[in-house]
């Protein structure tokens, strides 16, 4: 859709989907509760609606673990707008029957209550099982859409065996467009195949008026694309070109992570994409633009550089930037590193001595230091010297060992102890599967091996490292640059990017060039270069920019202000009038603070729904650690199921809430 605003500064309300309540509604928000938000955000001076993503993610929560780029999420449908529902009044009574147990909890049980709404929409489906099957409409929205049959037949195989990702499928793992037009002309699999691409039909109906009534009341729907898929997706299983299973995204070390993070996503092959017109994008960015007129890039900062991982590493340490450049072996020799030198510097070497201090305190202390030598080590001629087996290809293999923790422990610190890493190439005749290149480590300096390096070595190799990292800021930018444009010139929508974490040198003026809007959180944006690290002026904010007081993967505001530090130094810098300052956010404090931050130059003001139920001393939670979408590393049913306590009527009724709610979106 065309972006339009009504005003060049905007204010909108982030929420999931799912946390969506309103009066008579589901144990999660849907589809057509969007509607009565239009209403809501009308009545309150809200002119945009951010959303996480809504495509189908099967058993996982997060909307980030999508089984497809383009498939959207049947947990959002509701059954009585359906046509076929009327045909059976008892599948729905009985699905109000199941649905009473999962009502009336803080956060809404997500596995429970897909199952209820899938074996509902199974049992409307088998109830207009003939009718279905003769709906000329299903087959023109299958025809519409090239994604519906590799989505419904992978859905029917992953069911088949027992949900299990494709990699561990007895057969169909790869089989390739024809495979899966023979898949899907398959008479046995043809009734649940269309069931898939039925619901589809139907999420897409209702996903596509709610957006279109949000349009028409002058509503910006802002919709958000992760960057990465999940491996276990029908995209990489139909689309295995365009991926690189071979290694794994993520983020490297920092303050956060001593290991650094590995998503588990594959990367993607960005030059098999562009060989064939970045024809995924395109039709990404087409489904999207049929719901929404503005968009957010999750991880804006994968287009420019991914930290990619070999795919047997379970952390994110030994890992580096794609696309980067690498250090050969001839060049390396010319600054005195010969075949041996380098193996000391790139492959860990482990003493015996090391090994039975790592054993010191385990029961058989001696029989647990043989077991790890010959499960994992080998010994260099008679020295009491080890490296690591060439079948030892990652931390995953040394995690499934059977060897006591601590020897586990002190291997896989080993494994991670590099000045380089080596980047193997196969089939490049390197003696002793010594690899062609290598990359610096992320901390080589902290290696062991560094400390035994001579001062020249040592400053010729910081050398060449500093001169290949400003080498490869160019490069970033030019990828970043070029993908960025492209992506940028298949729709008319407004593109944001989450640029948050350690942003490269040129990428801010990059994305200002491109037009689109990145992301700025208050509490984190300072000179992070200047001394003390003094707050930005909110005057100083780039016009294209969203600026946000918290987002799905932060505390809230509140939950900031008064359990994490930090805050006399923010109202110091973006709403000195509050004084003293308080140790408790109370609604008229976050009134202050939220007005204040409305001020911020950026054209979108974005709050999430918690910040603003804060407002109200009815509205708000005892407790705002209970108010977070998601805690990021953690794997819980508490993630990703917040849903807000009254109902969106109950807010168009609080005159009290929404008279705060406008005065700051007028402070704007």
């Amino acid at each position: 859709m065309n972006y339009r605003s009504t005003a060049t500064r905007s204010t909108g309300i982030a929420i999931p989907l799912g946390a969506l309540r309103t009066a008579g509604g589901w144990v999660v928000g849907e589809y057509p509760d969007l509607t009565g938000l239009a209403g809501l955000c009308s009545k309150a001076g809200l002119s945009l609606v951010q959303l996480l993503p809504v495509n189908d993610s099967g058993g996982q929560s997060s909307p980030y673990s999508a089984l497809s780029a383009f498939a959207l999420h049947p947990l959002y449908l509701r059954l009585a707008d359906l046509p076929e529902a009327a045909r059976c009044p008892g599948v729905l009574a009985d699905f109000e029957r199941a649905s009473a147990a999962l009502r009336d909890v803080a956060r809404y049980p997500y596995a429970a209550a897909l199952a209820v709404k899938l074996a509902a929409l199974r049992a409307i489906h088998d109830a207009n099982r003939e009718a279905i099957a003769a709906d000329r409409s299903v087959d023109a929205f299958i025809e519409e859409n090239d994604w519906v049959k590799p989505y419904a037949v992978y859905k029917r195989l992953k069911a088949a065996n027992a949900e299990a990702s494709w990699r561990a499928w007895p057969e169909y793992r790869d089989p390739g467009p024809a495979g899966i037009q023979a898949l899907w002309e398959d008479p046995a699999a043809r009734d649940e195949q269309r069931f898939h691409a039925w619901t589809q039909m139907r999420c897409a109906g209702q996903f596509g008026k709610a957006s279109g009534e949000l349009a028409r009341a002058g509503i910006t729907l802002l919709g958000d694309l992760p960057i990465l898929m999940n491996e276990d997706s029908a995209d990489v299983w139909a689309e295995r070109g365009n991926f690189r299973l071979e290694s794994r995204a993520g983020a490297p070390p920092d303050m956060f992570a001593e290991f650094g993070q590995n998503w588990g996503f594959p990367i993607y092959d960005w030059e098999a994409m562009a060989a064939d017109g970045h024809s995924f994008w395109r039709r990404r960015i087409a489904q999207a633009d049929r719901y929404y007129s503005a968009y957010r890039i999750d991880h804006v900062l994968g287009f420019f550089r991914i930290w990619a991982l070999p795919e047997r590493e379970s952390s994110g340490y030994l890992g580096r930037f794609l696309p980067g450049l690498t250090l050969s072996r001839a060049e390396l020799a010319g600054l005195g590193f010969d075949a041996g030198r380098l193996r000391w510097i790139s492959e860990p070497h482990i003493p015996t001595a090391d090994l039975y201090d790592a054993a010191h305190d385990v029961p058989d202390s001696s029989g647990a230091v043989l077991s790890a030598m010959s499960l994992a080590l080998d010994r260099i001629g008679t020295e009491e010297l080890f490296l690591f087996k060439r079948s030892i290809r990652g931390e995953r293999d040394l995690e499934e060992l059977e060897l006591p923790a601590p020897v586990r422990e002190f291997l896989l610190a080993r494994w991670r102890d590099r000045v380089l890493v080596p980047v193997r190439v196969a089939g490049d005749g390197s003696p002793d599967g010594a690899a062609a290149e290598y990359v610096p480590a992320w901390r080589p300096e902290s290696a062991r091996a560094w400390s035994t390096l001579s001062g020249a070595e040592q400053r010729a190799l910081r050398a060449l490292f500093d001169s290949r990292r400003q080498e490869e800021q160019a490069l970033w930018l030019e990828r970043g640059r070029e993908l960025l444009g492209t992506l940028k010139g298949f729709s008319s929508m407004l593109p944001c990017a989450e640029d948050l974490g350690a942003v490269p040198p040129g990428v801010p003026e990059t994305l200002q060039d491109l037009g689109m809007l990145g992301l700025r959180i208050p509490r984190w944006t300072r000179y992070w270069d200047r001394p003390g690290s003094p707050f930005i002026p909110l005057r100083e904010f780039p016009e294209l920019s969203v600026c946000t007081p918290s987002v799905h993967d932060t505390s809230t505001l509140r939950g900031w202000w008064e359990k994490e530090g930090g805050r006399e130094g923010f109202a110091a810098a973006y709403c000195p009038g509050l004084k003293p300052v308080p140790a408790a956010l109370d609604p008229a404090s976050a009134l202050v603070v939220l007005r204040a931050l409305a001020a911020a130059a950026s054209r979108l003001f974005v709050l999430q729904a918690q910040d603003l139920l804060d407002l109200s001393p009815a509205w708000r939670s005892a407790d705002p650690s209970e108010d977070r979408v998601n805690v990021p590393g953690a794997v819980d049913d508490f993630n990703w199921t917040w849903r807000m306590r009254p109902s969106v009527e109950d807010l168009v009724a609080d005159a009290d809430w929404l008279r705060m709610v406008r005065t700051v979106a007028e402070s704007r």
